[in-house]
């Protein structure tokens, strides 16, 4: 009876000791996943706030490293290897600190991310995987919570921001789409290419202003396999226009039009209306005067 007595005891013991309270974190986690390309590009961490602080230079001393957020490192993972300030990064998983001054700051990629927080004690420079050299700015607008965002987005670059304060970095990342879509497409040709393979192959071109005849030639396969669509001819006519062969862009926007406005699509209309005009125009100013005959 004692030792059962003293069993349950001890349990409630146990419990009371090892039961914690989930308390919410004054800096809350955060996460972005962003594409570029075909590539994919993650970030995981922290968002401290102001709270009144002077951030930059006190709270954030020059000269020391900063695990840029709070609470355990930040990581970054890149799908495919990347360019940062034209310098290569592999793809992998990173830890993200800085060494901030008040003109100059060093962005770091670090291989090793077991450390917590900013490793200051366990840190090794050797295990650095990428160092570039970045200017902050002043931002007119204020940000309360460290904020990690993308922008300036293309096919081939954007540039990741961090602001906090009224400081703001910029970091210009650069991928090789164009090595990637270049492989798919000679694949694709080469098997069993679809109306849609020819059409995904040209639109790309056309997006990336490169290669205007092979996209023509792979339009008009398109077409000729799957029938006119709106979409084909309408990339098709952008193809012409760029070609400065504002006739024929002219009447591939018209057959787009049409088929757009049997199908309800409205935005097609008016983006066909809108280029209609503008190569109409610019016809009639490439016509030589006839009173300069």
């Amino acid at each position: 009876m004692a030792r059962g007595l003293l069993l349950i005891v001890a349990v409630l013991i146990f419990g009371e000791l090892s039961a914690q309270i989930n308390h919410p974190k004054a800096s809350p986690y955060a996460s972005i996943s962003q594409d570029v390309g075909l590539t994919n590009i993650q970030v995981e961490y922290s968002r401290p706030a102001v709270r009144g602080r002077k951030i930059f230079g006190e709270l954030v001393p020059y000269g020391r490293i900063w695990r840029v957020g709070a609470n355990e490192s930040t990581k970054i993972t890149f799908s495919s290897n990347v360019m940062v300030n034209d310098s290569v990064l592999e793809k992998g998983t990173y830890a993200l600190y800085a060494f901030p001054e008040a003109n100059n700051w060093e962005v770091v990629f670090h291989k090793n991310i077991t450390h917590w927080g900013d490793g200051r004690d366990n840190y090794n420079p050797a295990e650095d995987a990428l160092r570039v050299q970045v200017k902050p700015n002043s931002s007119k607008e204020f940000q309360e919570n460290f904020l990690i965002s993308f922008d300036s987005i293309d096919h081939n670059s954007l540039q990741m921001t961090w602001h906090w304060a009224h400081t703001q970095i910029r970091i210009p990342i650069q991928v090789d789409t164009h090595s990637f879509m270049q492989g798919q497409i000679e694949s694709e040709l080469k098997a069993n290419p679809s109306a849609q393979t020819y059409y995904e192959a040209a639109r790309y071109y056309q997006e990336q202003g490169i290669r205007y005849k092979e996209a023509l030639e792979y339009l008009d396969k398109a077409i000729e396999i799957g029938g006119d669509t709106y979409y084909f001819n309408r990339v098709k006519s952008l193809v012409e226009a760029a070609m400065e062969d504002y006739s024929s862009a002219i009447s591939s926007a018209q057959k787009s039009l049409e088929l757009a406005n049997l199908q309800g699509k409205d935005e097609f209309v008016r983006m066909n209306e809108d280029n209609i005009a503008k190569w109409k125009a610019r016809l009639i100013k490439n016509q030589p005067n006839s009173k300069n005959k």
